[in-house]
């Protein structure tokens, strides 16, 4: 058997020597990653160093499941450098001699366990920590990692950019879907979420806004520092930094939710109107979708160039340039479908995605545009903007990681929900989606769970056609 020193190596190794379709390498993947599951010396196991999703087989850690990050950071756009504290607290699934944390780049300094002085391994993206004592099954144990350097722009499947991106005035920090990595180190696979608290300090005069509420800011000595509370459950791929100079407003929604925004003063203007429909969107949200299941809302707006795409980081969205409405409706909709309700594997982003899209649909049709059968009609005998690939794949089952953001992602999964709500009506879709938000409120989810509770929540209906040919099927299905 192979050492445990080089397991890791060894899944990387195999996996790209071998080069297998997204199926075969999820299960060649959590074959390999079992390689780990015994400490050279007998005394425990070592936590997986990923797991085994299909798409990013070495995303997330075995073992292990945190519950708050407590993140100390400090960057000087001058320098682009970053020092960091980061305390991860988790719970042992299984007993430990050895377990990984997701790392690109930037260098460690140290590592403690407990309090005590831990043994450290670098592999690629995997810092394989092994405490100074085992760690028992059931035992809450605080990992706190010192580091420090540059952090990198990493590139997707997909050719996008994710991870730190330095922008004109300062970085901004997105995590889809392992970017996290870059900035800090964790368990960055949606499966595991947690609570942050994030303390950053940066030049006075730049502001840095993050997810949740802003607890308190100081300056001292040119320096300014923020703090941010995220108390609800965050995938680590929603988490996100933005640091810079912007024009902050504060208000609040009709619900009493507290709105934060901030956006840099070159898109200002051509921001102030969508961003004053914000407190009526989350109203028109909650009335559809189901109570909020957060404590703040808002935005980040930053200059074309300096992101290449919204995100929906949690509690406050991110947008390349002024959004317009349905891109606002789009973003916002994802707290409820992805953020609350976050996906199990990446191969269930569609639950996001297609949620999302069919809130735009939703909107327009509440708002004097197209109803969403018209919307349908149109992709079915068109194609979103004459777009050939809307049927290039199955939406619950991209052929690969470079696949996961595809159109069939978002415009056919939003079909498949329009195909429910043709099937049970408009009283029940309304029923059913604010029942499958509550049920998995702050968790995750599998398409698999989703089929389970659409077929439990009408029981009369057989769903099989249209999991087969809307969901699954590879093929254009038949006109409905």
């Amino acid at each position: 058997m192979v050492s445990c020193p080089h397991r890791i190596a060894v899944v990387s190794f195999l996996t790209r020597l071998v080069r297998p379709g997204p199926a075969v390498a999820g299960a060649l993947a959590v074959c390999l990653l079992a390689l780990t599951g015994c400490d050279d010396d007998g005394r425990a196991d070592a936590g997986a160093p990923g797991v085994g999703d299909p798409y990013f087989p070495l995303a997330g850690n075995g073992g292990y499941d945190v519950s708050h990050y407590g993140l100390t950071l400090s960057y000087d756009p001058g320098t682009g450098r970053l020092t960091g504290r980061a305390v991860v607290t988790a719970r042992a699934t299984r007993d430990l001699a050895a377990f990984d944390l997701d790392l690109a780049g930037l260098d460690v300094r140290d590592v403690t366990v407990g309090g005590r002085r831990a043994g450290v391994r670098r592999s690629g993206q995997e810092l394989t920590v092994r405490p100074a004592g085992a760690v028992g099954a059931g035992e809450t144990f605080e990992t706190v990692v010192r580091y420090s350097g540059r952090p990198r722009t990493l590139t997707d499947p997909d050719g996008s950019q994710e991870g730190w991106l330095p922008t004109a005035d300062g970085a901004l920090a997105l995590g889809e879907p392992v970017g996290g990595m870059a900035w800090f180190p964790g368990d960055h696979h949606p499966s595991d979420k947690a609570a942050y608290d994030l303390t950053v300090t940066v030049p006075e005069g730049l502001t840095a806004v993050s997810n949740g509420q802003l607890t308190r800011a100081t300056t001292s000595g040119g320096r300014t520092t923020y703090t941010w509370h995220t108390a609800e459950p965050m995938a680590s791929y929603l988490a996100t930094l933005a640091i810079g100079r912007y024009e902050v407003r504060r208000s609040t929604t009709g619900g009493g939710v507290p709105v934060y925004t901030a956006v840099d003063p070159e898109q200002a203007d051509d921001s102030r109107a969508v961003l004053a429909r914000l407190p009526e969107i989350m109203d028109w949200a909650t009335y559809n979708f189901g109570p909020y299941p957060f404590s703040s809302t808002g935005a980040v707006v930053e200059r074309p160039g300096d992101a290449e795409y919204a995100l929906e980081t949690q509690n406050r969205p991110v947008f390349p340039g002024a959004p317009d409405t349905g891109t606002l409706v789009h973003e916002l909709a994802h707290q409820w479908f992805g953020d609350s309700v976050t996906p199990r594997t990446w191969r269930d982003m569609w639950l996001n995605e297609g949620f999302a899209t069919y809130a735009e649909w939703l909107w327009d049709e509440d708002h004097g545009g197209d109803s969403a059968q018209e919307t349908f009609d149109t992709l079915y005998d068109e194609g979103e903007d004459g777009d050939e690939h809307l049927w290039d794949f199955p939406p619950a089952k991209p052929p690969g990681a470079a696949h996961v953001s595809g159109r069939p992602v978002y415009a056919r999964g939003a079909m498949v929900v329009h195909m429910i709500r043709r099937t049970v009506g408009d009283d029940a879709f309304y029923d059913l989606v604010q029942g499958w938000t509550a049920a998995h409120r702050h968790g995750t989810a599998s398409t698999a769970d989703f089929t389970a509770y659409v077929e439990r929540h009408a029981p009369d209906e057989d769903w099989a056609p249209i999991w087969k040919t809307w969901l699954y099927g590879k093929a254009k299905p038949p006109r409905p």
